[in-house]
Formats: structure tokens, C-alpha cells, sequence
């Protein structure tokens, strides 16, 4: 008997939900059964291209065409109303990354999928990258020991035409931050899978070069992990031409092993392809130091195979396929995706405070703490 296919649906229907169509449609076990956008023109015009249905309402999206998975792509202060829509009418829910702008709003997202036992999961295809996959499994075979320490750099550039391309970003209301809460949830992830929970963040944000939109451009945070390693955090779009994103982690033995997740320019959805193949960027296992030519090499005519863009979205939907079918987790649960927004949001509360921020963090108004910044740029 041939395996069933996937209905899936989209919600929102801007620059990203394109790759995530374009993903679904390279599974052979599932189908695009529908789309929804808060602008019923929008959907029409995405319906038309993919060849599926349009929707004005979720909740009918998910009853009429049986959606098994409802991928949310709307803006991130977005996310949450179609989120608990779709799990509220019994679809599983994948959101775009960061699942949402602040706690609040997560937890409103992971309650609802708990209450109708759906699954929840967040986009962070990076994981999937064989670089960083490699990064992850020395770790947990010990190659460096206990790791001691972490760092994210992630270098790059966003001009005025980059925000002047949609009315939601660069502000605290439509956006919810700036280079924290929109580049940096990738990097921010890996850092937190590779590295366990967090215990304190001291960060500071700052917009150095951006007059002309109201958040952060530039980020820098120290963190204290609850295993007791330290790590340091530095993101900025401040960097012109776009430069790099690694993510570095040093182990108790001396060991070092890292992975360059972006290279040469930021990937902007819609506008940009990838420019260079991730790749380990840094590796000192003892006995291993001369494999990192050998893996480049590797990874990069399989980075080259593919539309990266597309082909490392489509493994995470696959994996959340395999979830719905096999009753388990996906690998990248809402409760992940919720880490991620508790991070950034302490380094605006930091900011707000001039002082370390202990977790877990607690509700505050105004996107967690971010209020102040908020009223004073109305």
C-alpha cells in the first residue's frame, strides 16, 4: 500500500512561505493543500502560483482540506494568532523562527498545541547542515571533553532598501527587535543545542548605523550556562559588506571544534541566495586536525547539489513529517524555539536594567521588558 501524503498547509504569505512551498513540493509524501494570508488578495496570487486554495479563515483551511501540518510565515509579532488557530482546530503547528517576539506570546502558542495534543516545532534548518550536525556529534562523543566554552559571531549588513521592502521591519510593534529577534534566532539556536540551558546573560544592544528604524542593529551578551560554561555573543547588521556567522565551542581538554553557518553575505529571503557553503571552520580533536580540507570539500559540492535555500527547509518539514507519523517529537520542538526568545529577550531586558539577567525569565508588558524602548521611540 503506497504511504499516505501530508496535507499541509501555509499561513502567511510573504517572501519565506515561497521556500517553504517550494519545499513541500519536492516531498513525495506530501502536498500543499492550502494557503491563508491576513490579505485575502496575497492569497489568492500565492494559491494561483502554487496551484492549491486560497482561505480567508484558518480554522475552515484546517477542517475543509484536513491539514495534518500548518506552517506559520507571517511577520514574528504574527505568529501567535494563527499558531493557536490552526492547533485549536486540531492541525500540528511548525512557526517560522523565532516561534514568537516575546514569552508571552510562546507560551500562548506552546499551551495551545499541549491542550489539543499537537506537536509544535520551530524552523531552525541550520541544525541540518552536515558541518553543524558535526559539531554536535563530537560533542556528544566527548572529543573535547566537557565544553567550557562558546561563541557566536554573526557579522553583517542590512541597508535601507532591506527595510524599506516591508512595513513591518525595524520597529518594536511589527518587528519585535531588530538584528535579535530577526537574523540572529539561527545562530542563537545552534549555540543553546550545542550548550544546554542557560543560568545568566549580561548583553547590551545598541543601533549603531540605522537612524532610520527604531531597533537593534548590534548585540553583545555574556552568558553563563547552567552547566557552568561561560559563552559570548556577538551579532550586529552593522557590517558592510556582510561577512560571516560561526558558532565556536572549546572543550575542557583543549579541544576545539566550530562551524561557519554563513559566509560572504546574509541570506535575505526572497532577495539573496546562499553566498558561501557552511562549513567547519575550526577543529582540534586530537587525530582529526587534518580532516577539516577533506570535509570542506565534502560539504561544499553537497551544499552546491542543491537549492540550500530550499533543500535544508525541506529536511526540518520532513523530520516534522516523520514526527506526526512515528508520534514523537520533532527535532526542533516549540519548547526549543521558546529557549531561543527567552535569550534574546533577556539581552533587551539587560539592556533596560544596566544589570545581569537570572532565568528563568518572568512575563513583563510590553514585549518582555522592552516597553521602554518601545515608548520612547512612538
Amino acid at each position: 500500500m503506497p504511504e499516505r501524503k501530508y496535507n499541509i498547509s501555509i499561513a502567511g504569505c510573504g517572501k519565506v512561505a515561497h521556500l517553504h512551498a517550494r519545499a513541500i513540493s519536492n516531498i513525495p509524501n506530501a502536498r500543499l493543500s492550502g494557503v491563508w494570508s491576513r490579505t485575502p488578495k496575497t492569497a489568492k496570487e500565492f494559491a494561483s502560483q502554487y496551484k492549491t486554495r486560497p482561505y480567508s479563515d484558518i480554522s475552515q483551511m484546517v477542517l475543509e482540506n484536513e491539514s495534518d501540518l500548518v506552517i506559520v510565515c507571517t511577520p514574528h509579532p504574527f505568529h501567535r494568532q494563527p499558531a493557536i488557530e490552526a492547533a485549536e482546530a486540531g492541525a500540528n503547528v511548525l512557526v517560522e523562527k523565532p516561534l514568537a517576539s516575546d514569552l508571552k506570546d510562546c507560551d500562548a502558542i506552546i499551551n495551545a498545541c499541549k491542550l489539543r495534543y499537537g506537536k509544535l516545532g520551530v524552523i531552525s534548518q541550520r541544525r541540518w547542515y552536515s558541518p553543524v550536525k558535526r559539531v554536535r556529534e563530537a560533542i556528544e562523543a566527548g572529543k573535547i571533553g566537557k565544553p567550557v566554552l562558546a561563541t557566536v559571531s554573526l557579522l553583517g549588513w542590512r541597508d535601507k532598501a532591506y527595510y524599506d521592502a516591508d512595513a513591518w521591519r525595524g520597529t518594536w510593534q511589527m518587528e519585535g527587535g531588530g538584528v535579535l529577534v530577526n537574523q540572529s534566532p539561527h545562530q542563537l539556536d545552534i549555540l543553546l543545542w550545542l550548550m544546554g540551558d542557560v543560568d545568566e546573560v549580561y548583553g547590551i544592544w545598541r543601533n549603531l548605523n540605522h537612524p532610520y528604524i527604531e531597533v537593534d542593529d548590534t548585540a553583545v551578551a555574556i552568558v553563563k550556562f547552567k552547566s557552568g560554561a561561560i559563552g559570548n555573543i556577538l551579532v550586529s547588521n552593522s557590517q558592510k559588506p556582510g561577512i560571516y556567522g560561526k558558532v565556536h565551542v572549546h572543550g575542557e581538554n583543549g579541544a576545539s571544534v566550530g562551524v561557519q553557518t554563513d559566509g560572504g553575505a546574509m541570506f535575505i529571503a526572497g532577495s539573496t541566495g546562499v553566498a558561501e557553503p557552511p562549513v567547519n571552520d575550526l577543529w582540534t580533536v586530537p587525530g582529526e586536525e587534518n580532516l577539516l580540507k577533506k570535509w570542506i570539500k565534502e560539504d561544499s559540492e553537497i551544499f552546491n547539489s542543491c537549492d540550500p535555500t530550499v533543500y535544508y527547509m525541506q529536511c526540518q518539514i520532513e523530520d516534522f513529517i516523520d514526527a506526526i507519523r512515528n508520534d514523537r517529537e520533532p527535532a526542533v520542538t516549540g519548547e526549543a524555539g521558546r529557549k531561543t526568545v527567552e535569550l534574546f529577550t533577556a539581552i533587551y531586558q539587560s539592556t533596560r536594567n544596566n544589570a545581569p539577567v537570572k532565568f528563568p525569565l518572568k512575563h513583563e508588558p510590553g514585549l518582555d521588558g522592552r516597553q521602554k524602548f518601545i515608548t520612547s521611540n512612538k
